[in-house]
């Protein structure tokens, strides 16, 4: 049976740190902590921001600028409860929500 969901989306850089520490696993770690379903960081290949031009990997390149998107679902309770945290850690960064729907895998 259809459950609804919140599915966040948090859009931000390999570069970007949180109290000196990177800032995607800083998230994770926070979303572990209050005690949500799990989360996912997703590493682009190639990708821009409004700020500057398009950045791409090759073997070559170890990390750097490349756009990262952090997502996690969860009840729409469980988003509201982490939403300030995560406004805070992400500053000016874009973050997404839309409604999903998940289904069970029994």
């Amino acid at each position: 049976m259809p459950v609804e969901m919140v599915k966040v989306s948090i859009y931000i850089n390999e570069a970007d740190e949180w109290q000196h520490r990177p800032l995607h696993l800083e998230i994770l770690n926070m979303l572990h902590k209050h005690g949500l379903a799990g989360g996912t960081v997703l590493r682009a290949v190639a990708g821009f921001t409004g700020h500057g031009g398009v950045q791409t990997t090759s073997l070559v390149d170890a990390g750097g600028k490349l756009p990262l998107v952090v997502e996690f679902i969860d009840t729409a309770d469980a988003v509201e409860r982490v939403m300030p945290f995560l406004r805070n850690m992400a500053g000016k960064r874009l973050i997404t929500r839309q409604q999903v729907q998940t289904e069970s895998g029994e």
